[in-house]
């Protein structure tokens, strides 16, 4: 069976933990190149010691925060560099915040749509004359939460959303120049997304952040493995949208069926679930 992704150069943020790192493994074992990149150089520590030193690869690994726009522009020139034009850019680095919008200060919207959205669209402007060069793929993490609206996620689905929409329009743009842009979905993927996640509206209610927890290992029942192989066989094909998880498929389903009252049938459907957990 033919490797679409060996000696191809990946890079990959948000490769320190989760969907990300689970890419980089994938990835390595296929004999990808890689330049892999997080803020949280201990995680990125952790995946450069499960990736070990595969012979075949080429692999950098960088700190990176993607909120910090210079410092993108330097990562692009530096993987230029060091390993050449990427064939693909995989944007998975990503943050949520939990609270209604009355009680999140507008200070957290600014910090999530910054991460999420605007680290996404600074990393494909950095990266887009390489990416024409190669003729490459531009993978870009949106969420199911960026196909349907959840109270108590006003911030994170505002950011998904935006990313959904940057996402479909590109990828008509890019087309000519033969860069495929896919929009990844992904529903509740078993990541440590919700456990490293600010509350707005209860910051010391231990109990309450427990329950959320639970609830969200409950919702999340697609492996990050699992994911990294769904999104990696989107990718190969040049697919524009690859929803991942049975539960992303249900749920996209049920919006396009009933978009005025999907909301409701929601709840019916997570009866007894905390309203306020994310999916992914």
């Amino acid at each position: 069976m033919t490797n679409p992704f060996s000696q191809k150069l990946c890079v990959i943020t948000g490769a320190g933990s989760g969907i990300g790192r689970a890419l980089a493994l994938d990835l390595s074992r296929r004999g990808a190149a890689l330049a892999l990149c997080d803020i949280d150089a201990a995680g990125l520590e952790e995946t450069k010691r499960l990736i070990g030193s595969p012979p075949a690869n080429r692999i950098r690994f960088d700190r990176l925060d993607v909120a910090d726009a210079a410092a993108i522009t330097d990562y692009a020139e530096t993987v230029r560099t060091s390993l050449g034009a990427p064939d693909y850019l995989f944007n998975v680095a990503g943050l949520t915040r939990i609270g209604s919008f009355e009680a999140s200060p507008l200070s957290s919207f600014e910090q999530i749509m910054d991460v999420n959205f605007w680290g996404v669209v600074r990393l494909a402007k950095a990266f887009l004359p390489q990416l024409i060069e190669t003729k490459g793929g531009l993978v870009n993490i949106s969420s199911l939460f960026g196909l349907i609206g959840v109270a108590g996620q006003s911030h994170y689905c505002a950011s998904k959303f935006a990313v959904r929409g940057f996402n479909e329009s590109i990828a008509q743009e890019l087309e000519e120049h033969g860069v495929r842009v896919t929009s990844v979905h992904p529903g509740g993927v078993a990541t440590r997304i919700v456990k490293n996640a600010a509350i707005d509206n209860m910051p010391d209610d231990v109990d309450n952040r427990g329950a959320i927890e639970d609830n969200f290992d409950k919702l999340a029942i697609t492996s990050a493995e699992r994911a990294a192989e769904i999104i990696l066989a989107g990718a190969a094909k040049g697919k524009r949208r690859v929803i991942v998880g049975r539960d992303a498929r249900m749920i996209s389903f049920i919006q396009r069926l009933f978009p005025q009252s999907y909301g409701k049938i929601m709840k019916r459907l997570f009866a007894g679930g905390n309203k306020k957990s994310v999916l992914q």
